[in-house]
């Protein structure tokens, strides 16, 4: 159970960094963000969480604020699963967690 808790934790983590990075670049590149290669991979990476977000928000949600949605959907998953593995690391013992 500690490896799928650990694993939904890593996925929203590196799903999070991605959403991150990709408004931070879009930030500092401005309108050439669409030509720099980080920001399409960093948005490739980001695509199925926002689509996620357009299926779990109602249609009153503009598309351009699904990123934010997608952000917090996966902040909330990311602090269940930290919950979650502290709950099991406590159970079983952290000697057994590392």
């Amino acid at each position: 159970m500690l490896i799928v808790v650990t694993a939904f934790k890593l996925i929203a983590e590196i799903a999070l960094l991605a959403l991150c990075g990709q408004w931070l670049l879009g930030c500092l590149c401005g309108a050439g963000r669409n030509g720099n290669p980080f920001y399409a991979l960093l948005r490739l990476l980001g695509r199925p969480w926002i689509r996620v977000a357009r299926w779990l928000s109602p249609r009153m949600v503009l598309d351009r604020h699904l990123p934010l949605v997608a952000f917090f959907f996966l902040l909330i998953v990311w602090g269940v699963a930290s919950m979650a593995k502290v709950g099991i690391c406590l159970r079983i013992g952290v000697d057994l967690c590392k």
